[in-house]
């Protein structure tokens, strides 16, 4: 079950292109996603939702409106408080995986400790092997990416995001590039994520089968939300009371 709002937006607007002539990608978007829950984004090519994504992950900045997450109001936070949570309390997963070609997977998996301090070397390594083995894949780590499919690279990206074991995960569409197997494979982990770990969950996705795994499905058409239900595990629940 969800805690208290660990995300909150508020009339948030968001347009690209000229002043003169703005194509307006969100309008007046708000949303609240409690501590530990698990959310789906749906929602048409263009609709804004990964638009809505990034502003999240503090990777992009709302022209109007409230953001905070995780305690941090975007507006009134300085860069070193952004950057902070963008590197230990959020992690990110794409779809086109991300990864540095010319790195080994262990040292793609340990990129984030080169943007903060405290651990060393045999440190950083240890937790970056600990993290390949929690993903299934402690015998890639001296491999390059190239050489792996395209389930192992996700789940590579996947243990780069859990580095530094951030409160939140945000995904755009993490199974886009997938099979159906290896894409279920890669759902039943995040779901595992969220029920034994409590990590809040928003994930981008055209895909049913992610939005069944969800507590909620937020639906966004034109850059507004259309729509909001309850998915599986929520209706479940709520079932068995």
């Amino acid at each position: 079950m969800a805690g208290d709002p660990i995300i909150r937006l508020r009339d948030v607007e968001k347009s690209y292109g000229p002043a003169s002539a703005p194509a307006r990608v969100l309008r007046g978007v708000s949303l609240e996603v409690g501590s530990g829950e698990f959310v789906a984004l749906m929602g048409e090519s263009g609709s804004g939702k990964s638009t809505l994504l990034n502003i999240v992950g503090a990777l992009d900045v709302a022209d109007r409106g409230h953001v905070e997450v995780a305690g941090v109001r975007y507006g009134e936070a300085k860069e070193r408080a952004l950057a902070r949570l963008r590197n230990v309390d959020i992690g990110f997963v794409f779809q086109a995986f991300n990864l540095i070609e010319h790195l080994t997977c262990l040292d793609n998996v340990c990129l984030p400790a080169s943007f903060s301090r405290g651990k060393s070397p045999a440190e950083v390594q240890e937790r970056g092997k600990e993290v390949l083995g929690r993903v299934g894949l402690a015998d890639v780590a001296g491999r390059k990416p190239g050489t792996l499919s395209g389930g192992q690279k996700q789940r590579v990206a996947i243990a780069r995001a859990l580095f530094q074991r951030p409160r939140i995960l945000l995904c755009d569409e993490p199974t886009g590039n997938l099979d159906s197997h290896t894409g279920g494979e890669v759902i039943e982990f995040f779901r595992e994520l969220n029920e034994r770990d409590g990590v809040t969950l928003v994930i981008v996705t055209h895909e049913q089968r992610i939005s069944s795994a969800a507590e909620r499905i937020v639906s966004i058409r034109d850059g507004v939300i259309e729509d909001e239900s309850a998915g599986a595990p929520a209706a479940k629940e709520a079932a068995s009371t």
